[in-house]
């Protein structure tokens, strides 16, 4: 098994968060990280005791929905709650921050931002992250890092096509079952 990346692990931290998201529009999830810790973590939903847009559908005003705490102001106001620091902290994002998020990311003192989609990427975000000469690093995730029998799956696979090829499975039934095994492998099977 191949060692994960700082980045890849707290990218993984923060897509399991975002697993908790109550929006039905998109599910997000932010880790803070200070000397390689985890010091916070928040999944954008509605603030606590308050209806979740799965219950109840969302509250949609102007094209965004007013009821849900983005992923990364939860993770900033738990550092608030608990008096964790934030000041030179990094913060691992499933998706590009919106322009509030970050204005708080950028007033919360955090250094740097490691975000694994592009989302809806504000001009005046990306101005704002450079002027307060934040460090924001687009790092692709790669979601076999969630799972420590990737590898050993996606070897499986490849051993049961070649068994089904040598006995006689068409290359349409082939074709289709490879591209199937491809999206649950991005980038680990082998082509022949």
């Amino acid at each position: 098994m191949e060692r994960l990346s700082w980045n890849q692990y707290f990218l993984a931290q923060s897509h399991l968060l975002s697993y908790r998201s109550t929006c039905s529009r998109l599910a997000v999830g932010a880790t803070i990280v200070r000397d390689k810790r985890i010091i916070a973590g928040g999944y954008n939903g509605s603030i606590a005791g308050d209806e979740h847009c799965i219950d109840e559908g969302c509250y949609v005003i102007d094209g965004h929905c007013v009821r849900t705490i983005h992923a990364e102001m939860n993770a900033i106001l738990q550092c608030a709650k608990f008096g964790v620091a934030t000041k030179d902290a990094e913060i691992y994002v499933t998706h590009y921050p919106c322009l509030q998020c970050t204005k708080a990311i950028i007033q919360a003192g955090i250094k740097s931002v490691y975000y694994a989609r592009d989302y809806r990427i504000h001009p005046y975000a990306a101005e704002l992250f450079k002027k307060a000469g934040v460090h924001v690093e687009h790092v692709p995730f790669q979601p076999e890092s969630l799972d420590i029998h990737a590898r050993e799956k996606a070897d499986l696979i490849e051993q049961l096509f070649k068994v089904a090829k040598e006995h006689g499975a068409g290359s349409d039934v082939l074709e289709d079952l490879l591209q199937k095994a491809e999206s649950l492998f991005p980038g680990a099977m082998k082509k022949e």
